[in-house]
């Protein structure tokens, strides 16, 4: 088992080292140059001053050199620094913005989680029912819905229109800190961030359950008089939970890609913002940055899914 998830961590090092290869080559073949964006417009550079600017920067070595030297700075933790946020280092940036992120995306997959498996549960029970048939019929809303429009029409519903949550922001300008201010920004982007994982979730926990629910050990549990509570607690639940296991993984970095348009859209100070503002600006070390670490919490989160195999089905036997 050991050797299994040494090849898995191997693996996951090798999928990073070729995301953050795929993010250099994607950046150096954006239009213009990119030392424009290590220099000021609005002073005058002779031809001479930009050849020393570059070379000093060193982007006057072949590409390979380049991505050699940054690959080897990154390993030992250094980013490099922000070109627009006056000297700040990458790390640092990434420090302050992470934690809003898994704040975020935390609480949007655990709605998601609880909504999904429940009411999974309950479509799977209730087959062909009104209530199944409802519950269907929202999945396919909430899947078919993209992250922008959930957003945007989140937003204006419930912060325009409503005004049941703030419109934007992680906390309140002015006001002193306080948890209850904190869940009431938390509580629509989280949600909205929630709709389509939840819409996911409930599809795959039906289909899962339904599958179980006609095995020859339910059966066998039923013709012995276990109340049908016990049945799907005990006997099919968990069984069905593998696949939602592997889902909920999977799920992650669609999770990012959502929490990227949310931030954006509620101005929440995260990863993701701090993305979008990196590529209007240009400020290539974080977006270089800012990816690897996106990447590597992707990768990891993976893994640590493979792990849960085990916890969720011990029948499952990893060689």
């Amino acid at each position: 088992m050991l050797r299994y998830y040494l090849n898995r961590l191997l693996v996951g090092a090798a999928m990073l080292v070729a995301l953050s290869l795929l993010v250099f080559i994607l950046l150096r073949l954006a239009p213009g140059d990119p030392i424009d964006a290590y220099i000021n417009p609005n002073v005058a550079m002779s031809q001479e001053e930009m050849a020393a600017v570059r070379s000093r920067l060193g982007l006057d070595q072949p590409l390979p050199v380049q991505y050699a030297a940054w690959l080897a700075s990154a390993a030992r933790g250094d980013l490099g620094f922000s070109l627009q946020r006056n000297g700040d280092t990458v790390l640092g940036l990434i420090g302050e913005r992470i934690g809003p992120t898994l704040l975020l995306m935390g609480a949007g997959l655990a709605i998601a989680i609880v909504i999904g498996i429940a009411t999974g549960i309950l479509g799977a029970v209730r087959r062909n029912s009104p209530t199944d048939v409802g519950l269907s019929i929202a999945a396919f809303f909430g899947i078919s819905s993209p992250a922008f429009l959930t957003a945007l029409v989140g937003l204006y519903v419930f912060s325009v229109l409503l005004r049941w949550a703030p419109s934007g922001g992680m906390l309140t300008p002015g006001a002193p800190f306080s948890v209850a201010d904190l869940l009431r920004h938390l509580i629509l982007p989280a949600l909205l961030l929630s709709i389509g994982h939840a819409a996911l979730i409930m599809r795959y926990m039906r289909a899962s359950l339904l599958e179980v629910l006609n095995q020859d050990y339910v059966r066998t549990a039923r013709a012995k008089g276990v109340k049908e509570f016990w049945v799907i607690v005990k006997h099919a639940l968990r069984n069905a939970l593998l696949p939602v296991v592997t889902l909920i993984g999977s799920t992650i970095g669609i999770a990012v890609g959502g929490a990227i348009f949310l931030e954006s859209v509620f101005n929440w100070p995260g990863m993701g913002l701090l993305l979008v503002n990196a590529v209007s600006t240009r400020d290539y070390p974080v977006i270089m940055g800012a990816t690897l670490v996106v990447g590597a919490c992707v990768i990891l989160v993976n893994i640590l899914t493979d792990v849960a195999y085990a916890a969720v089905d011990p029948r499952i036997k990893v060689a």
